[in-house]
């Protein structure tokens, strides 16, 4: 037969353990939720994209060379 003593510690480890998954699950969902505050704040708190910028250059004509020769090209084409 089986002491009572031996018995006892058999109901109580029964007992604790799903207290003990529970509390576990308990905490294990406060710190999901807790990681979802933080990742919303952090969203909230990104710089907001600013609006259309506009830019204003003025540009300084380059030297052309003179032109020393010219040519004429003619392109005959014959329709299809």
């Amino acid at each position: 037969m089986i002491p009572d003593h031996a018995n006892e510690r058999r109901q109580q480890s029964g007992r604790s353990k799903p207290l003990l998954r529970l509390g576990l699950l308990a905490l294990l969902v406060a710190a999901v939720f807790l990681l979802g505050i933080a990742f919303a704040r952090t969203l909230d708190q990104r710089p907001k994209r600013g609006g259309l910028v506009t830019s204003v250059r003025t540009l300084a004509p380059v030297q052309q060379r003179p032109v020393t020769h010219t040519a004429t090209v003619t392109v005959t084409s014959t329709a299809p």
